[in-house]
């Protein structure tokens, strides 16, 4: 029988290593992770399409998903979330340090356009490249 996957919903508008520390709570365990890539539309403050967002992190965990242990979905956007009783799954929230919490897609995406590349710190070294092209070609199509 499969392990059932333990899941994360977000928008990732900017997949950084704040994401990584709590998918790692299960997967340094050996537990699978599903993430639920949110459909929303593109905006300012979600400048990568859901298609990218999916791209970037089947990059970062391409040896997870052919083991089983990752796996990367697009679902509708969502108002909530919500269970009945006894459903057979926790609803758990993953505390972490503040230095990890307070990793901001926005502040990382702030950096790009403005040529600081302190924000390659924050994100896995695999997608620097692809998430800068992202974002510079989705600035370049606003001038």
């Amino acid at each position: 029988m499969n392990k059932p996957f333990n899941c994360f919903i977000g928008r990732y508008q900017g997949n950084h290593k704040g994401h990584m520390t709590i998918f790692a709570k299960y997967l340094d365990q050996g537990e699978p992770v599903l993430i639920m890539v949110r459909d929303v539309p593109t905006d300012e403050k979600n400048p990568f399409t859901p298609d990218e967002v999916k791209f970037l992190w089947e990059k970062v965990y391409s040896e997870e998903i052919k083991n089983g242990l990752v796996k990367v979905i697009i679902i509708p956007d969502i108002a909530s979330v919500n269970y009945g009783r006894g459903v057979g799954y926790l609803v758990s929230e993953i505390k972490v340090d503040s230095n990890i919490a307070n990793i901001s897609a926005s502040e990382i995406r702030s950096k790009i356009k403005n040529n600081d590349d302190s924000w390659k710190e924050f994100v896995d070294e695999s997608i620097h490249e692809d998430l800068e092209k992202l974002l510079m070609s989705k600035l370049l199509k606003e001038d």
